[in-house]
This record gives structure tokens, sequence and C-alpha cells, in this order.
């Protein structure tokens, strides 16, 4: 597996990681604690060193499935969580990233993952209620105690990572991005990252399984499953973004790869310190994933891509109103 570092810091982590929420959470399928287990050690065995999860995954059940499968290799691994909701009753019910909720979050994720220390430490969604100096501050004191490595922010305004990043630097940004979630290249976000030296980590770079190609509007999904809530996924949504799928497959096939691979090999190509993190509950569909790192687009597919996306106009937004109002803060 190819490597890279997340901005200036000297955290090396794979080309492409392993998002490990899609295991047993959001997706209306899961596997039993066990599969996950050996997919992990599997991915592990295939040169994946880069996994993230977070104690609302679950909650926490996600977090002790990751701890069990990498405690036998924990020194060559990379673990990333994330601090930031407030969990009453196994649910999400709003944000606390008041500094001892911080604390409080990261001891309780050590013992879930059985590590002394948390490589990569994420506030999930900005807290308004909370000054970004404050979450910056609490984090660099658990890194002057041993107990976190790496400081990171998900879903950040430019200006919150320019002031988070004067208290403690931040290693990386977790971020939505793909080829059909296109904002940190237009909402200052690319801009802070090599200003700053920070990382991106795209998280759902396959548009949460759309850009595969294997969704239709006739795709049913489950009542358990998120996307159910997203007005992408709508069927009237589905038939209008086929036009990204259909040019995702002619490319895959002039390349003779899959369009989830193309659409992979995009975003590597875009920065060399972007990493994206599918998750997949398929040991084929990983090592389908993996493969894409050694898959160079060459300029002249990129400049397709490009001229066909300026003809394509995404239909829906990526959340719900209640949701888009947690991000860009």
């Amino acid at each position: 597996m190819k490597k890279r570092v997340l901005g200036k810091s000297n955290l090396e982590v794979s080309a492409i990681g392993f998002g490990c929420m899609g295991l047993n959470f959001s997706y209306g399928h899961s596997l039993g604690k066990a599969e996950s287990v050996t997919l992990i050690r599997q991915a592990v065995e295939r040169g994946e060193n880069f996994f993230d999860t977070a104690e609302v995954y679950g909650p926490y059940t996600n977090e002790e499935i990751v701890g069990e499968a990498l405690k036998p290799v924990r020194e060559q691994v990379v673990i990333a969580t994330k601090f930031g909701f407030n969990i009453e009753n196994g649910k999400m019910a709003g944000m606390n990233s008041r500094p001892a909720q911080i604390r409080a979050v990261a001891e309780a994720s050590l013992k879930r993952l059985g590590i002394e220390v948390i490589d990569l430490f994420y506030q999930h969604r900005v807290d308004p209620n909370v000054p970004i100096e404050d979450v910056a501050g609490a984090v660099k004191e658990l890194i002057a105690e041993g107990k976190v490595r790496h400081f990171g922010l998900s879903e950040p305004a430019a200006a919150t990572v320019r002031r988070a990043h004067a208290v403690q630097p931040v290693t990386a940004l977790q971020n939505e991005y793909s080829l059909w979630t296109r904002g940190p290249e237009s909402n200052g976000i690319f801009e802070a990252c090599e200003e700053l030296g920070i990382g991106l980590v795209a998280y759902s770079p396959l548009g949460k399984g759309f850009l595969t190609g294997a969704m239709s509007a006739d795709t049913k999904l489950g009542e358990n499953d998120f996307r159910k809530l997203l007005p992408r996924f709508t069927p009237e949504a589905m038939e209008k973004n086929q036009a990204l799928i259909d040019l995702l497959k002619r490319i895959a096939g002039d390349r003779k790869v899959t369009p989830a691979q193309i659409a992979l090999a995009w975003i590597l190509a875009q920065k060399p310190w972007i990493v994206p993190i599918p998750g997949t509950t398929r040991l084929a569909r990983f090592e389908e994933n993996i493969a894409a790192a050694d898959l160079e687009l060459t300029t002249g597919d990129l400049g397709a891509i490009k001229r066909a996306l300026s003809d394509i106009a995404v239909e829906g937004e990526r959340y719900p109103a209640h949701l888009m109002a947690t991000i860009g803060r």
C-alpha cells in the first residue's frame, strides 16, 4: 500500500484509509462483531494502516470493534476517533465540546479502543457554544499528557481552522469530498490546508455508495439506512445524478477499472496531502478500493472529467437542512 503524509505533520498513513463507521452503523446493514474484526484484520494484512472510527458510531460499539481488531498490530496502525457530540440514551443529542467533556471522551475512547494514546483526535463537528480556542487548548493538554498525538477538525470553516491552529497545530481536516461534493475546493479549506500544512481526510469519497455505480433511482434503501434522510438519495435526485455515473462508467470502461476506482483515483490526483477513507463490509470491495492507489489518471482523463463535471449539476443537498447547519462553522 502506498503511503501519504498528512500535511506537514509526521503522520504517515495509507494512501487510502478505512472508514469503519459502516461496519455496524448508519447504512441499514451491518456485520457482526466477529465478521468486522476479521475484515479489519484482513485489511491490515493487505497493507492498510489507517482506521477511522468515532464514539457516536453505535454509539461506542464501533470503537470496541476497532480496538479488538487492531490490538495485535497496535504499533503498526494509525487510529483516528472523534469527540464533540452529546450522547443521551444511546443517541446524539446536540453538541458538547466543553473541555471537561473532551477529556472524558478521550479517556472513554482510550478504554474502548484498548490503547494508551489516540493517534488522531478530531472534533466531530464545531460546537457553536464553545470557543474553538478552548477546544484546541483542551486537546493540547491531552497531547502534552501523552494521551493524544494529533489534533483534527471535521467540517469546520476555514476561519475556524486558523483560530484552532494558532493554539494547537491541526494535523488533519476531515471533510466530505468527492466528485459530487467539492466544497473544500471553493470554501477556503484547500487554501487553509496549503497555507498551514494540514492534510485533508476525505470521508464519503464514493458518495455514500452512489459513485460506485451500483445504485439507481430504483434502489430501495432499508428503513434504518440514514441515506433515506438525504436529499441526494431520493429517486428523483438519483435519476438526475445518473449523468455523473455515466461519466464514471465511460472512463472506467476505457481504463478497464471500476467507477469506484476512478472516483478514488481522481481524489488522490487533486492534492498529495489528501487521503480518502471509503468504508465497506466486503473484502472484495476493500481490495477494489485500495487498488485505486495504484491507478494514475492521465492528463487526458483528468481533463475529460473536469470538462464533463462543468456540465453536470448535482441534484440535491448532501444533508437535510438541520445537518447542513452543523457544517462550515
